[in-house]
């Protein structure tokens, strides 16, 4: 979300980029945004503030009464979750006792968790309207309460057109002008030149990257157990997962049960400046996710001509098209991950008996791809366009004016 608030505040609106988190808990996103600028975040919270915070609630009930009921009545929440967001109504008038001198106008949510309803129940009490933008596992696996988000926002911005058609059938309420499909995207570097191909068993073994935090959702454990089968298969290989999480250690006990520690190599957090090198030296780069939006890890992958390889779930064939600018399998399917896999690593070792070949073709589709409609720089530029339509009336600043005064938009991140 950084960069859609720097690029904001390159038209002249006026940004307070604030956080649900307590301080010191800061997210990447937060981090690129709050580098210069001023961070609101709950911190040690002021006992004197949360008190302002339930009288506030108390003299507004009118304009929140709706969303208790909602907690207490209506929907199929859990008994704690219906607690978690009675304390959150809470917390949403505390950054209303905070904002409200601030001449805040709208309020956008970086995300649909509990955060979406604090930024709700602030707008509520302070009678400007907000948004939000729904990535993956917000919209698909935890989407709590979300009925009353979508239903309370002005509008709603979303990665896929996959999204915009899960949340049209799953919440048919929602009026379909309030939806926003507004695409990610990743810088396309200058293609470096190839050195002459030679036959792929005369160099290294095939080489297979996975980038992504080791969760649980990113299931890592699904590919160990494809390279437990091509070990077993006799395929020369190598696999190099990057990225650091809470799933480290069952992963490096997979490893050693599996007997891959010669094949599989964890190599933790990966500084950005080296994931170039990392992402060209792969021949193939895989994805094996149980959910995403549209993985940003596939879109560099594949600017810098690398091969890819995902499953077919919600948003990634609108990125890779089986067959065009990369290959899909069936989720959850072992054999047909391995299959993939298998033709890719065959059809590399014998590629380079031709002077061009279909993964060539594939190679550069994969950049078009994403240099038309993932290209960061463009899809940003015209998110904010967009955003600043559906935010209604906002002053028009002359680039030669300098004075401050603007649109107040609050980032919730």
């Amino acid at each position: 979300m950084g960069e859609e608030i720097e690029e904001l505040r390159r038209r002249r609106i006026q940004i307070i980029a604030c956080s649900a988190r307590r301080s010191g808990e800061k997210t990447r996103e937060a981090d690129g945004a709050a580098e210069a600028h001023e961070i609101l975040s709950l911190g040690p919270v002021e006992f004197l503030t949360l008190l302002r915070a339930l009288a506030m609630l108390l003299r507004r009930w009118d304009r929140v009464a709706d969303l208790i009921m909602r907690v207490f009545v209506r929907g199929k929440e859990s008994p704690q979750r219906r607690v978690r967001a009675l304390l959150h109504t809470w917390l949403g008038a505390y950054y209303a006792v905070k904002l409200q001198k601030r001449g805040i106008d709208h309020i956008h949510v970086h995300h649909g968790y509990f955060g979406a309803w604090i930024a709700m129940v602030a707008a509520r009490l302070l009678e400007v309207q907000f948004s939000l933008t729904l990535h993956g596992s917000d919209l698909l696996l935890n989407g709590a309460y979300l009925d009353t988000k979508l239903q309370n926002c002005r509008f709603c911005v979303t990665v896929s057109e996959y999204n915009h058609q899960h949340i049209l059938h799953r919440y048919p309420e929602v009026h379909p002008g309030k939806l926003l499909v507004s695409r990610l995207g990743v810088d396309v570097p200058e293609p470096i030149q190839s050195p002459p191909r030679i036959a792929h068993s005369a160099r290294h073994a095939f080489t297979l990257l996975a980038v992504g935090r080791l969760h649980a959702v990113k299931d890592h454990a699904f590919l160990l157990r494809a390279c437990e089968r091509l070990r077993d298969r006799g395929v020369d290989f190598e696999c190099a997962i990057a990225g650091e999480g809470p799933e480290r250690r069952r992963l490096e006990r997979l490893i050693r049960e599996c007997r891959l520690h010669d094949r599989v190599t964890l190599l933790g957090t990966v500084p950005r400046d080296r994931m170039d090198a990392l992402y060209r030296s792969a021949d193939l780069v895989v994805l094996t996710s149980r959910s995403e939006g549209i993985p940003l890890v596939l879109m560099e992958a594949m600017a810098r001509g690398r091969i890819v390889l995902a499953p077919a779930i919600t948003g990634i064939p609108e990125l890779v098209i089986p067959g065009k600018t990369g290959f899909l399998y069936s989720p959850g399917v072992l054999d047909d991950l391995i299959s993939r896999i298998v033709f890719v690593e065959e059809f590399m070792r014998a590629e380079g008996r031709y002077a061009v070949s279909r993964l060539d073709w594939m190679r550069h589709a994969a950049r078009v791809q994403v240099l038309h409609n993932f290209n960061r720089r463009k899809n940003l530029s015209n998110f904010c366009e967009r955003f600043l339509e559906r935010i209604g009336p906002h002053e028009v600043i002359p680039k030669d004016w300098s004075s401050p005064h603007a649109s107040v938009v609050l980032q919730q991140i």
